[in-house]
């Protein structure tokens, strides 16, 4: 099966990061930006770079966009022009957009209007620093929906040489642990069981209710 080809419009940190990221993962990378300096920047690393209009939709047919399989949209501050590019990437058949919101006003309209996936970087990365900051434990957070999310937390000091059922998370947080991880990365443990023990550095990827999460944050806080 041929690997995914990716399209990044729109080259400011996020985009960037977005374009060497999947680079780096050994995807084919299209990288598209009016700035011809931000279009230098990332032609040593993306497979081509170019400088293009991308709300001008001659331009974009003339690209063969709707031959990529992804495209991500990640056009800064210009909501018009964000929008607009959205509206001719839907109407050339490109299959699958995801696009970067300012706020959530905007992203309404991109949802109305046929992105695929909207990403509020800002309004994430701001949450995550926020949960960081209630618990130094929580390495990241990820909502899932307005109701649940995914918490990842590191170890704290009272859980090492417990096990699962003497921690008993679901009976006192109605959380779910549903796997425990390495902080390297290097070990992943899918659904574990109740005798499993907690080890130094043991990462818990917990999933709940946001009130439920939030109750098990303020406990941990600490380190208990």
């Amino acid at each position: 099966m041929a690997k995914k080809q990716y399209a990044v419009i729109g080259l400011g940190r996020f985009g960037s990061s977005v374009a060497q990221a999947l680079s780096k993962l050994g995807f084919e990378v299209l990288a598209i930006d009016s700035n011809e300096h931000l279009v230098q920047e990332v032609s040593g690393i993306v497979t081509h770079a170019v400088t293009a209009d991308s709300t001008d939709d001659d331009a974009m047919r003339a690209l063969g966009i709707r031959n990529f399989d992804v495209v991500v949209v990640a056009i800064g501050q210009d909501i018009q022009a964000s929008i607009l590019t959205t509206l001719i990437l839907k109407d050339l058949g490109v299959p699958y957009i995801i696009v970067k919101a300012q706020n959530e006003l905007h992203g309404k309209v991109l949802s109305k209007i046929g992105a695929d996936k909207i990403v509020f970087p800002e309004r994430d990365m701001g949450l995550r620093v926020a949960h960081h900051l209630i618990s130094p434990n929580i390495l990241d957070f990820i909502e899932l929906s307005d109701d649940y999310s995914i918490a990842e937390l590191l170890a704290t000091e009272g859980m090492i040489g417990k096990n699962l059922k003497q921690l008993d998370i679901r009976a006192k947080f109605g959380c779910n642990v549903m796997a425990i991880k390495d902080a390297n990365g290097e070990r992943m443990n899918i659904s574990p069981k109740a005798e499993d023990t907690i080890t130094p550095n043991d990462v818990l990827v917990i999933v709940g209710k946001n009130s439920d999460l939030a109750q098990l944050e303020l406990h941990y806080s600490e380190g208990r």
